[in-house]
């Protein structure tokens, strides 16, 4: 079953943080990257 969710909010919130690791604990992705080294 997929899901579709939306995340919102604010400029340096986080929400590309949180995104990898709910892809990353998911299992949807195999490596976390990080915004500052831009392989998010």
């Amino acid at each position: 079953m997929e899901k579709t969710i939306g995340i919102l909010a604010h400029v340096d919130a986080g929400k590309t943080t949180f995104s990898e690791q709910l892809l990353f604990h998911t299992k949807s992705i195999q490596k976390r990257g990080r915004v500052d080294h831009k392989n998010a």
